[in-house]
């Protein structure tokens, strides 16, 4: 493969570290050190800060793996419909079927972060600090982030599956 290919495959991972990275902290650590603090409205004013901080680096590191994603499909030779996408046996071979996952989860957790990003937490955030809305939303958004973040595991293992064949 040339230089570039292996160019294209870091930028692809630096971004997915990034991006899963930046969630697990914010879920790990982030979240629970902002919890324990007081008053409600500050701890709703950090967390929203921390939100709208990361929702921009975590939307720009997607496109990027996403970008990167689709060119090393086309660096592998795996971005054609004839042979591949129309191939049973590739989708039943076991990098079809890593690949298959890592698109499946990659879509789903696209999906969680999305609504996570662009409805439940902005809806947090308009609720009075403390107030049972702010605290029934702040609960699906952690749910939605714990959901994402397994997604995010199952896409690495497929990633790494995909990689190593």
């Amino acid at each position: 493969m040339p230089l570039a290919y292996y160019v294209n495959v870091t930028i692809h991972v630096l971004a997915a570290m990034l991006w899963l990275g930046g969630m697990f902290f914010l879920g790990l650590v982030g979240a629970p050190v902002l919890r324990g603090i007081e008053p409600p409205a500050l701890r709703q004013q950090l967390f929203d800060q921390f939100g709208r901080r990361f929702r921009t680096l975590g939307w720009i590191t997607v496109t990027v793996a996403v970008i990167t994603g689709i060119e090393n499909l086309r660096w592998r030779g795996w971005l054609h419909w004839h042979g591949v996408f129309d191939s049973p046996q590739f989708w039943s071979s076991r990098v079809g079927i890593a690949l298959a996952l890592k698109l499946i989860f990659t879509t789903l957790m696209l999906a969680v972060e999305a609504y996570h990003d662009f409805v439940i937490g902005p809806q947090a955030g308009s609720f009075a600090p403390g107030s049972p809305e702010a605290l029934a939303h702040r609960r699906k958004a952690a749910l939605l982030a714990r959901f994402a973040g397994i997604s995010g595991l199952v896409l690495v293992c497929a990633a790494v599956v995909l990689t190593r064949g």
